[in-house]
């Protein structure tokens, strides 16, 4: 099999499927299944980048063209992309990946809203997916029998279609993080109106009863209607 595309297969695999698992992390139920889904995402990732380091260190060693230098010019498309993933996407990985194991004690809690929503970034999904769709072009090429270099009209068409791709994606992911974002004002919004409610009921309970009610107006009346005993 042509060494080419293996090393470009294994590579857009880890991208791939990263970015899938990446997808699910907003629909995980429990807090401890978001942190081994988080904990996943982010050793694809890391293996991911290091295989492309890996491939672009054998590149500038090896003298003459080689599998290397092959598929270091394959990734040089998806290198752009890859560079956000290490920059910003690993970071956020990082603290979603903190954040659950507050509930390392309690396996069965729900997650909550505020990390179901950070769960949905489109920072976390969208560059990883990006990567992998990043990597088509090359791998087809590879797959077709040509050189990763050589410009034939379907790499171009393979990178047409990952671009719209990746821009519904982006679209998708922005709406989906909206929309869990409001459920971390909500609760708070409503509980706060709530206690408006109560506390000016509060206040209008005294003004209902008037300052005669009680044992004092009892009292009050009683003396009026006792009859009076003169000296």
């Amino acid at each position: 099999m042509n060494p080419d595309l293996i090393g470009m297969v294994a590579i857009a695999l880890l991208w791939l499927t990263a970015g899938a698992l990446a997808e699910g992390l907003p629909g995980r139920r429990t807090a401890r299944s978001l942190r081994r889904r988080t904990a996943t995402v982010l050793m694809l990732t890391a293996s991911a980048l290091a295989a492309m380091a890996a491939v672009a260190a054998t590149a500038l060693v090896t003298a003459g063209p080689t599998n290397a230098d092959r598929i270091a010019l394959g990734l040089v498309l998806p290198a752009a992309p890859a560079l956000v993933v290490a920059v910003r996407t690993v970071a956020r990985l990082r603290l979603l990946w903190a954040g659950t194991g507050a509930f390392t004690g309690a396996p069965g809690t729900p997650v909550p809203p505020r990390l179901r929503a950070a769960a949905a970034h489109p920072m976390i999904a969208v560059p990883l997916q990006m990567v992998g769709l990043a990597t088509l072009p090359a791998t087809v090429t590879a797959a077709t029998g040509g050189t990763l270099t050589t410009g034939s009209a379907l790499p171009g068409l393979v990178l047409t279609a990952a671009g719209l791709a990746v821009v519904t994606m982006g679209i998708r992911h922005a709406i989906r993080h909206s929309r869990l974002a409001e459920w971390t004002v909500r609760p708070r919004s409503t509980s706060s109106h709530a206690s408006t409610v109560l506390a000016n009921r509060a206040r209008q309970e005294p003004r209902r009863c008037g300052p005669a009610a009680g044992p004092h107006r009892f009292d009050a009346q009683s003396r009026s209607n006792s009859p009076s005993f003169a000296p």
